[in-house]
């Protein structure tokens, strides 16, 4: 799932850096409202690239769930306050 988040990620930014010189530098010449537009648009695109990739998958590890290393998950778990079972 990593990938797939990643190569999302990547596109999203590609899309937005093509919008951003494709306004500015052939649409421009045209209309500089829908080059303005479309620069908009490439301005709301990174921060949902950004959710796009860093949103957690069913199968992804979750910040607290156990590593498996006895010895750590005890010593987060004391960290923490939390008792062990």
């Amino acid at each position: 799932m990593y990938a797939r988040r990643r190569h999302a990620y990547f596109a999203m930014m590609g899309l937005c850096i093509g919008l951003f010189v494709l306004a500015w530098a052939v649409v421009r010449l045209w209309s500089i409202p829908v080059a303005v537009g479309m620069c908009v648009v490439a301005m709301v695109i990174p921060p949902l690239a950004a959710i796009v990739a860093n949103r957690r998958g069913p199968e992804d590890r979750w910040w607290d769930d156990p590593s498996g290393d006895a010895k750590s998950d005890e010593w987060w778990d004391e960290l923490d306050g939390k008792r062990r079972r």
